[in-house]
C-alpha cells in the first residue's frame, strides 16, 4: 500500500487554512498513487496555540471530521490526522483515521502526555490499542510520545498491527527518537511505523521534522529533512510476512517472567 506522510505544521490557529493544506496534500498524494495520507499531531488546529486548543476542539464526529471525510472521498484515499477532541468537559489530544469512502474508521486519544504544556491542556486517553482494517492491513494509531514507551508498541504488535501511524510533534533536542528509536520500534515489534512530524518554530517549540516510514527490518523506507515535505513509500505485506517468519522476537517472548514489571 502506497503511503504518504505530510510533514508540515500547516497554519497554526486556522482550521480552514489547515483543511486547505490537507486538501492540497491529498490531491498530490492521490496523484502519486497513495492509498493513505497521514498528517502530524494536532494538525487541524496547530499545536502551540495555548487556550485556543479548548476553543477549537471538536467532537470526533464534528464539522472538521466531516470536512476531512469530504476531502478523503473527493481524492479517493484514506486520511489520518491529529486534532483536539472535545468530549463533554474533557479535551483529548486525538488522532482519527477516515477511509477513502468517508467512513470514520478509528479514533485514538493520546495516552502519554508530554510535559507541562500537554498536561495543562489535555486529558490522557485510556485505550492503548486502537486499530482498523484498511486495504488488507491492520492499521493502528498512536501519537508522538506514546511510541517512546516500548510497552505501547509491543501491545500493538501482540494485537496484530501491521502499520502503526504516529502523528507527531517532536521537538528539539529529541530528534534521536525519529532517527533511532522509531526504526528500532519497527524492528523489535515486526511492523511498519509511519512517524509523521511537524516542522519549524511554533511558539516555544522547534519541531525537527525527520518524518519517516520505518519497516520491520529497521530500515527507513523514506526520511524527510527539516522542511515541509510530502513523502511517499510503500508498505509491503509480502516483506512483512517474510520478516515476521525470519524474526522470532514475538515467538520467543517469555511473558511469565515479565509480570513483576507491571
Amino acid at each position: 500500500m502506497r503511503t504518504a506522510l505530510l510533514q508540515s505544521s500547516g497554519r497554526p490557529g486556522s482550521l480552514l487554512g489547515n483543511l486547505k493544506v490537507l486538501d492540497e496534500a491529498a490531491a498530490r498524494a492521490a496523484a502519486a498513487g497513495a492509498a493513505l495520507l497521514t498528517a502530524p499531531e494536532m494538525f487541524l488546529t496547530g499545536y502551540a496555540i495555548g487556550d485556543d486548543i479548548a476553543r477549537l476542539a471538536e467532537p470526533a464526529d464534528g464539522d472538521s471530521a466531516d470536512a476531512v471525510a469530504e476531502i478523503a472521498t473527493r481524492h479517493g484515499l484514506a486520511l489520518a490526522y491529529g486534532y483536539p477532541e472535545r468530549a463533554g468537559d474533557h479535551v483529548f489530544n486525538s488522532a482519527q483515521l477516515i477511509s477513502a469512502d468517508g467512513t470514520r474508521l478509528a479514533n485514538y486519544r493520546k495516552t502519554h502526555l508530554f510535559g507541562r504544556f500537554e498536561r495543562d491542556h489535555f486529558t490522557p486517553g485510556e485505550q492503548p490499542v486502537v486499530q482498523a482494517e484498511l486495504d488488507g492491513l491492520r492499521v493502528g494509531l498512536m501519537i508522538c510520545y506514546d511510541v517512546e514507551f516500548p510497552e505501547n508498541v509491543r501491545a500493538h504488535a501482540l494485537a496484530g498491527t501491521d502499520l502503526l501511524l504516529v502523528p507527531t510533534a517532536q521537538m528539539h533536542p529529541f530528534q534521536f527518537v525519529a532517527e533511532s528509536v522509531v526504526p528500532v520500534r519497527a524492528f523489535e515489534n515486526q511492523l511498519y511505523v509511519a512517524y509523521v512530524n511537524r516542522v519549524g518554530q511554533e511558539g516555544e517549540f522547534d519541531f525537527v521534522g525527520l518524518s519517516t516510514l520505518a519497516g520491520p527490518d529497521g530500515v527507513a523506507r523514506t526520511r524527510a529533512g527539516r522542511a515541509e515535505e510530502l513523502l511517499l513509500a510503500d508498505v509491503d505485506p509480502v516483506l512483512l510476512a517474510a520478516s515476521r517468519e525470519a524474526n522470532p522476537y514475538l515467538q520467543d517472548r517469555r511473558p511469565d517472567l515479565y509480570g513483576s514489571l507491571g
